[in-house]
């Protein structure tokens, strides 16, 4: 379905899908600037291939609305040429010729006949709305990019973002960017090579991951090839290499497939079998799975049936007449993919023990599989279509959550990140797709948007588990909700691992930042004075031993750690008789009966100077830099502080105290790995590390690291800015993965 033969994604000439060769553009812009008509029914002969491929799906399809509109962008663009030489007037006739192939309707093709007037040319989209009607306004809208002189570096992510939002409403706004994506694909290699591989990165980090969300696997699999050139041009010609070779010898498919028909056809089942080879990328897949390539490995045999039910008749008869790969069965036509696709896949040995990789599918089913939303029958039905339709409306109502254009760039791609996916059985609800490594808060925040905020446990196979429980493929799961539920805890952060769920998550600790327990208010000694923080050596006075092991508290801020290590980790005990604080207390606070808890957003470490609050009932005091900003926060909530100091002589602060430092750098190849080996060579080991995406060429690394000795630390410190790139290296507000932080390269060790 390719609008044309030669591409990286078919380096053997021949079209992978047998479609029509690929036109000449060069000829067709010569036409277009020459003008005429076919005298067969008064179409100009630029547009005969649209409408050709327009009528193969559509035999009674009015071409009038089409003839005008290529009439009115050919007019519009006369004059105006792209930067490969030809004529601009190919490339919305090339993306048209795109999207007829894959069965679009009239409105989808008038459109993007359409789609770069308002954008390039002197036409108003009030012209296109009194010539054509509000829905093709609406598509052409839909894709028109934002100027850069109004929104500046914004403009690209605010561009998607308002694509994103019509394709809520009109998918078919999406389907138009993607078939324009993949013609300026094809032709990208006139750019500079930067500017190849800032398009390429873009294509592939958010043009692919929607295709495949939408299901155009004709588009998807041919940007993928394009994309790998560009990106991995080594690779790329490798895997091309291979396919070359395998092309000029004999196909040990044909065999199979032949014998295939001769079961098929004596089981009176009608079907045709065809051979479906790789595209390059599929093709290095393979390669790097495996090692080496077998002839029956650079493609895989195609089974067509007229219905659904024939698809398990011929799978009953593959798996008697040949020997079947039981791990290789997956059934998505009992259970579709999220993005509509399905399929019965399997693999049989045939008598000469080739393994050969067989999809079966019905017609309607195959070209769901290539089109995906394209081929639905109901364009104003397609945002409702299955999970299709669900996925969009999270984005939806994440994205509306997210007004800085930085951080909905990056959760849009970490979002789209090609990740292997789960499906999960949500009770109530059905199946939900996950990625791979969410947890039960993202199933809630995926099912049941800001409602999930009164979750309070879950049940997986029928067993109950924790809230951070990593969820796997097919697990069953219950959502506990209670409507009285205070709200999520600060450490929710940790366990979701979607952006639908951290942002939603965040946006609700930043409405609710005095939130506390209705015990958390307690009566403090008639006596006490509220002071500065202490300074650090200050005598000690009053300690008192404390039960250990107290959690940290629900608030924000209230987040504590002895040693570093979350409070649950802490081992339940009381302290010695003698009333002696035990050694992993490295802070001592003058409430008698109070543990203190070294809290987790400004990790303090001596000889900062420190304060607390009294949390937990009592129980606990959460100790805070004087410079933090919960301290302010907490202040403002009508909380009173308690002095704080930091043991000294035999009962000094222990050694492995965690603390979290900010590195900021220009962006450079290998920054990351020179800074951590920076802070190995002081000693000091890694417990986690963030690093956000780049922006106007700066970034931002965020370690929590393991102090051997607080007194290390500006030694640790002036060693991180003597790292090339590093200007600049400072405590940190949060610890990495807190609140407020832009998603990025995440790791943590334990």
């Amino acid at each position: 379905m390719s609008a044309e033969v030669h591409s990286p994604g078919n380096p053997a000439g021949g079209s992978r899908r047998r479609g029509r060769a690929r036109l000449d553009l060069r000829r067709l812009g010569r036409v277009a600037l020459l003008g005429g008509a076919s005298s067969r029914d008064g179409l100009p002969h630029a547009l005969e291939h649209v409408a050709k491929a327009h009528r193969g799906f559509y035999p009674d399809a009015d071409i009038r609305t089409l003839r005008t509109a290529y009439l009115l962008a050919e007019d519009a663009h006369r004059g105006q040429m792209r930067k490969s030489g030809d004529p601009y007037i190919t490339h919305p006739l090339a993306v048209t010729l795109i999207l007829a192939e894959l069965g679009a309707e009239t409105t989808t093709l008038t459109a993007s006949l359409l789609h770069d007037t308002v954008e390039d040319t002197e036409v108003t989209l009030d012209q296109v709305r009194s010539g054509f009607g509000e829905e093709v306004a609406y598509l052409v809208d839909g894709v028109t990019k934002l100027e850069k002189v109004d929104y500046g570096a914004a403009a690209e992510p605010e561009t998607f973002r308002k694509m994103l939002v019509a394709t809520g409403s009109d998918v078919r706004v999406m389907s138009i960017k993607l078939a324009d994506r993949l013609h300026n694909m094809r032709t990208l290699g006139v750019m500079r090579r930067e500017k190849q591989v800032r398009i390429a990165r873009v294509t592939h980090d958010v043009l692919i991951p929607l295709a495949e969300r939408l299901g155009v696997q004709a588009i998807k699999t041919e940007l993928e090839d394009l994309v790998f050139a560009v990106l991995h041009p080594e690779d790329y010609a490798r895997s091309r290499e291979l396919l070359l070779a395998n092309a000029g010898r004999p196909d040990p498919l044909e065999q199979t497939a032949a014998e295939m028909r001769e079961v098929l056809h004596a089981a009176g089942i009608t079907a045709e079998v065809a051979i479906r080879p790789r595209h390059i990328v599929s093709v290095h897949r393979v390669l790097q799975k495996r090692g080496e390539l077998r002839g029956t490995d650079f493609g895989r045999l195609l089974v067509l049936v007229p219905e659904a039910a024939d698809c398990y008749a011929v799978l009953g008869e593959l798996h008697t007449c040949f020997k079947p790969v039981p791990a290789e069965f997956k059934d998505f036509i009992a259970v579709p993919k999220f993005n509509l696709y399905q399929s019965l896949h399997t693999a049989v040995a045939d008598q000469r023990g080739y393994v050969v990789e067989t999809l079966v599918r019905s017609r309607q089913m195959h070209r769901v599989a290539e089109a995906g939303v394209v081929a639905l029958a109901s364009p104003l039905a397609r945002p409702a279509a299955g999970q299709v339709g669900d996925w969009l409306k999270r984005l939806l109502e994440w994205q509306r959550a997210t007004p800085d254009p930085d951080a909905f760039w990056s959760a849009l791609r970490e979002d789209l990140a090609p990740d292997q996916e789960i499906t999960v059985f949500c009770d109530p609800g059905g199946p939900l797709v996950l990625p791979a490594g969410a947890s039960c808060v993202d199933a809630a925040y995926a099912r049941h948007g800001e409602t999930a905020h009164t979750l309070v446990g879950a049940r997986v196979n029928g067993r109950l588990a924790g809230l951070g429980t990593r969820l796997r493929d097919g697990d069953a799961v219950t959502l506990l909700l209670a409507p009285e539920a205070s709200g999520p805890a600060p450490e929710w952060l940790d366990h979701a691992q979607t952006p639908a769920a951290r942002i939603a998550i965040t946006r609700w600790l930043g409405d609710h930042p005095a939130a506390q327990p209705a015990d958390a208010a307690i009566p403090l000694p008639a006596d006490y004075v509220p002071a500065a923080p202490a300074a650090p050596g200050s005598p000690a006075h009053g300690e008192a031993a404390a039960p250990a092991g107290v959690p940290a508290a629900d608030a924000p801020g209230d987040d504590v750690a002895t040693d570093g290590a979350p409070a649950d980790d802490a081992p339940p005990g009381d302290a010695p008789a003698d009333g002696i604080p035990r050694a992993a207390e490295p802070a001592v606070a003058e409430l008698p009966g109070a543990t203190p808890r070294l809290a987790r957003c400004c990790t303090p470490v001596p000889p900062d100077a420190v304060t607390g609050f009294v949390i937990r009932g009592g129980a606990v005091v959460a100790v805070h830099r004087a410079q933090c900003a919960t301290v302010a926060r907490m202040a403002a909530a009508g909380r009173r502080e308690l002095r704080v100091h930091w043991r000294t002589g035999e009962g000094a602060p222990p050694a492995d105290l965690r603390v979290t430092l900010k590195a900021e750098a220009f962006v450079r190849a290998h920054l990351l790995a020179d800074l951590t080996e920076a802070i190995a060579a002081e000693g000091v080991a890694i417990v986690a590390a963030d690093v956000e995406p780049p922006h106007e060429q700066r970034v931002r690394h965020t370690y929590t690291l393991q102090l051997p000795d607080p007194a290390g630390l500006p030694g640790l410190m002036r060693a991180m800015r003597k790292v090339p790139g590093v200007y600049d290296v400072s405590r940190a507000q949060h610890p990495a993965g807190a609140e407020g932080q832009a998603p990025g390269l995440r790791a943590r060790t334990r």
